[in-house]
């Protein structure tokens, strides 16, 4: 084998893997852009139902600018190719900025800001992803109707687990997001 074959078989294998392609791009508003974000009006009940017509989930993943957790979960959790491979087979993900502006419209029906949304549902901190269940019970919020809330950061591992979790049905496969969790 040659210099120049030896050294591509070491280098190509690097230069594939997502998690080396570098840091995921930040937005005008600061909050990381992967390109598997959905492009929403941010009527939740109707981006659910859409989630769950095409057999996906939604997750919301509530987050903030100059977050350093934020971009660990971006940059080193969801890069992970088993993750962002689930991701990409079988969730809808909404961005919602914990100071935002923009109006978006509860699975309830209220229409508020994401700011008010996010103190709304409780957020204590960013980044915090929230799964939704397939269906929704009626005059429900979010936060009232999330087959999980997650607030900070987890390790891949976990992280893909509780994907798996929500992806196989949540609550509906038997196990709960604690026992889930728990080693």
């Amino acid at each position: 084998m040659t210099r120049l074959h030896l050294a591509l078989a070491l280098v190509l294998p690097l230069a594939a893997h997502p998690v080396l392609a570098g840091p995921v791009p930040l937005g005008d508003d600061g909050l990381h852009k992967p390109d598997w974000l959905k492009t929403s009006f941010k009527d939740l009940a109707e981006d659910n139902q859409e989630a769950a017509d095409a057999g996906r989930r939604l997750l919301l993943i509530v987050e903030q600018r100059g977050c350093i957790y934020c971009a660990r979960l971006h940059n080193e959790v969801l890069t992970d190719p088993r993750i962002d491979r689930l991701i990409r087979d079988r969730f809808d993900v909404i961005q919602i900025d914990l100071f935002g502006a923009t109006e978006l419209t509860d699975t309830d029906g209220e229409i508020l800001t994401e700011k008010r949304a996010a103190a709304k549902w409780g957020v204590p901190l960013t980044p915090t992803l929230i799964l939704m269940p397939p269906s929704l019970p009626p005059d429900t919020d979010v936060a009232r109707a999330a087959m999980a809330v997650i607030p900070g950061v987890m390790d891949a591992d976990d992280t893909l687990r509780v994907l798996e979790w929500a992806a196989a049905g949540g609550p509906d496969t038997g196990r709960d997001i604690q026992d889930l969790l728990s080693r």
